[in-house]
C-alpha cells in the first residue's frame, strides 16, 4: 500500500512545476513579442527620417540637378523649349517678323513664370500644370519651322550675320585707324597760333633779328668737337623746345651743349624767334632750314626724285591707286618729307663735326647725356638701343623677305634697333660711305617692294653690320602707344613718345603727359595768348 501511495503522489508533484513552466514560457513569449514590437517602432523612426531627408534633398535641388537630369522631367522639357524659342526670337527679329517674335517672347515669359513658381514652392512641376504651356510652345515652335526657321536655315542666317558683323568690324577698325592717323597728324590750334605769332614777331622786331645775328659770332663753338653736339630735325616748335629744355635742365654742363636744329622754310622764322627770345640755361642753339642746303636736290637725293614721280604722288597723296588695299599708315606723305630723311645726310649737314647725338622731336631727356660722347662704338657708325626683346622687333618684321635682294643679304632674325636717340660717328660714316648705301637701297625700293613705310626699314638696311648696341636705359620707347614699366621710366635717360599718342595732342596718354609737360613753361606770355594749358 505504501508503494502505491507513493507512486500516486509523484504525478501530483509534477503537475505543479509543469504549470509554472508553461506560465513562464508564455510570459517570455509575450515579453519577446513586446520587445520585438518596440524594436520595430524604434527602427521605423530612422527609416522615416531617411525618407524625409531624401525628400528635403529633392526639394533643395529642385530644377537644378535631379529635375534637369531626368529625361522625363517636364521642367527639362520646358527649359529646352525656352532655349530653342529664344533662338527663334532672334531669327524672327532678323526677318522683321516682329509679331511672331512678340508671341514667342510672351510664351517664353509664361514658361519661365511656371519654372519660377515651382522653384519658389519647392515642389516639382506636374504634367497637368505644364500641359498647356508645353502644348502652346510646341505649336509656336512648329510654326517657326514652317516659316523656315529650321536648324539649317538658322545656321546659314547666323553665318551671314557673323560675316556682316565682321565686315562692319573691319570697316570700323579701318575708320578708327584713319581717324587716329588724322588726329596724330593734326596741328593743334594752339601750336598753329604760336607759329603765327612768332613769325609775326620775327619780322616786326628787328632787335630780335639782330640778337640772332649776334649769335653767329659763336660759329667757332658750333664747330668745336670738344663740345657735346646734338641735332634735331623738326617743324614742331614746342616739341623741339622740350627736347632742348629737358636736355639742358638735366645736364651737368649745359654751357658745353650745342643744339643744331633744322626745320623747313615755313617754320624757320618762328623757330628762330622762339630760340632767340628764350634762354635755355646757357645751351647754344643753331637754327637752319633745309631749303638752304644746295647739295639737297633731286639729282642727289632719291626721295626728292621720287617726289617728282606722278605714280608716287598718286600713291601717297590721292590714296586711290590700289583701291584702299594699303593701310593708311603706309601712305602717309610725311614719309617723303626731307625732315624725316635728313637723318641719312648728317655728315653733309654738319661737315665740321666728328660725332653727334641725333634726337627725335618726340623725346624727353631726363638724365645727363654727356657720357654718350665717350662711348666706344668699336668702329661702328651708329650707336642705338636694340628692340629685339620680342620677335616682332626683328628684321623680318620690317622687310619683305620674299624679295631675293632682302633674302640674300640680311638675317631675318637680326635685332632691330630704334631711331630717336642715336650716337653717330661721322668720321666712320664718311669713311664707309653710309649715305651711298642708303641711296642704293632707296633706288632699289622705288616700287616699294623691299619695305612699305618710314625711315626705320631703310635705316636697318643702311646700318646693317654698322650698329653698336647701347644699354637699354639710354633710350626707353613706347610712351605714345603702350604701357611702360615704371622701373624703366625711372632708369631711362631718353623717353620716347613714339606712336600716335603724342603728348602735345589731345589723344596723348594722360598718365605720361606730365613727363613731357614739366618742361613746358605754360606761364610764358606767348603760350598764354595761344591757350596752351
Amino acid at each position: 500500500m505504501r508503494r502505491r501511495a507513493t507512486d500516486f503522489r509523484r504525478p501530483v508533484r509534477r503537475k505543479v512545476p509543469d504549470a509554472l513552466w508553461w506560465a513562464l514560457c508564455c510570459a517570455v513569449i509575450l515579453l519577446f513579442v513586446y520587445i520585438l514590437s518596440k524594436g520595430n517602432k524604434i527602427e521605423s523612426r530612422p527609416a522615416l527620417s531617411k525618407r524625409t531627408y531624401k525628400h528635403d534633398k529633392i526639394m533643395e535641388g529642385l530644377n537644378i540637378t535631379e529635375e534637369m537630369l531626368n529625361s522625363n522631367s517636364v521642367t527639362r522639357q520646358l527649359n529646352d523649349q525656352i532655349s530653342l524659342a529664344k533662338a527663334f526670337v532672334v531669327i524672327a527679329k532678323e526677318s522683321n517678323n516682329l509679331q511672331f517674335a512678340w508671341e514667342l517672347s510672351a510664351q517664353i515669359h509664361n514658361s519661365q513664370r511656371l519654372l519660377s513658381n515651382a522653384a519658389t514652392r519647392r515642389v516639382p512641376l506636374t504634367t497637368r500644370e505644364t500641359e498647356k504651356a508645353i502644348r502652346d510652345m510646341a505649336l509656336l515652335l512648329y510654326q517657326a519651322q514652317q516659316l523656315h526657321y529650321d536648324s539649317a536655315t538658322m545656321i546659314m542666317r547666323f553665318k551671314a550675320k557673323i560675316q556682316a558683323l565682321e565686315e562692319q568690324m573691319n570697316s570700323v577698325t579701318e575708320k578708327s585707324s584713319k581717324y587716329g592717323q588724322i588726329a596724330a597728324e593734326e596741328v593743334p590750334k594752339s601750336l598753329y597760333c604760336l607759329g603765327v605769332r612768332l613769325t609775326t614777331e620775327w619780322f616786326r622786331n628787328f632787335n630780335l633779328q639782330k640778337k640772332s645775328k649776334d649769335k653767329r659770332q659763336m660759329e667757332m663753338k658750333l664747330k668745336d668737337n670738344n663740345l657735346y653736339h646734338f641735332c634735331v630735325f623738326s617743324d614742331n616748335i614746342l616739341a623741339t623746345s622740350v627736347v632742348v629744355n629737358s636736355t639742358a635742365m638735366n645736364s651737368k654742363n649745359p654751357n658745353m651743349i650745342v643744339f643744331h636744329l633744322v626745320t623747313d622754310e615755313i617754320n624757320y622764322a618762328a623757330m628762330k624767334a622762339w630760340f632767340a627770345v628764350n634762354d635755355f640755361h646757357g645751351v647754344t642753339v643753331e637754327v637752319q632750314k633745309f631749303e638752304d642746303f644746295t647739295w639737297l636736290n633731286a639729282s642727289y637725293v632719291p626721295v626728292l626724285k621720287q617726289l617728282q614721280d606722278s605714280e608716287i604722288q598718286s600713291y601717297y597723296f590721292s590714296g586711290n591707286s590700289d583701291e584702299g588695299r594699303t593701310p593708311i599708315k603706309f601712305r602717309n606723305p610725311k614719309y617723303l618729307s626731307m625732315l624725316n630723311h635728313l637723318r641719312f645726310y648728317i655728315p653733309e649737314v654738319f661737315p665740321a663735326l666728328k660725332k653727334v647725338v641725333f634726337l627725335d622731336d618726340d623725346v624727353v631727356v631726363q638724365k645727363d647725356l654727356s657720357d654718350l660722347f665717350s662711348i666706344d662704338l668699336n668702329g661702328n657708325v651708329n650707336g642705338a638701343v636694340e628692340t629685339c626683346m620680342e620677335t616682332f622687333h626683328r628684321y623680318h618684321k620690317y622687310l619683305n623677305y620674299s624679295h631675293p635682294l632682302i633674302h640674300a643679304h640680311f638675317d631675318p632674325d637680326a635685332c632691330g634697333w630704334a631711331f630717336g636717340m642715336n650716337v653717330f660717328d661721322l668720321v666712320e660714316w664718311r669713311k664707309k660711305n653710309v649715305t651711298g648705301i642708303y641711296h642704293y637701297w632707296q633706288e632699289k625700293n622705288v616700287d616699294r617692294t623691299l619695305w612699305k613705310l618710314g625711315t626705320l626699314p631703310p635705316g636697318l638696311l643702311t646700318f646693317y653690320g654698322l650698329t653698336q648696341p647701347l644699354d637699354p636705359s639710354w633710350h626707353v620707347l613706347g610712351f605714345g602707344y603702350t604701357n611702360v614699366d615704371p622701373q624703366l621710366i625711372e632708369r631711362g635717360a631718353v623717353l620716347h613718345f613714339n606712336g600716335n599718342s603724342k603728348p602735345w595732342l589731345k589723344i596723348g596718354i594722360e598718365k605720361y603727359k606730365p613727363l613731357w609737360e614739366k618742361y613746358v613753361e605754360y606761364s610764358h606770355p606767348l603760350l598764354q595768348q595761344c591757350n596752351f594749358h
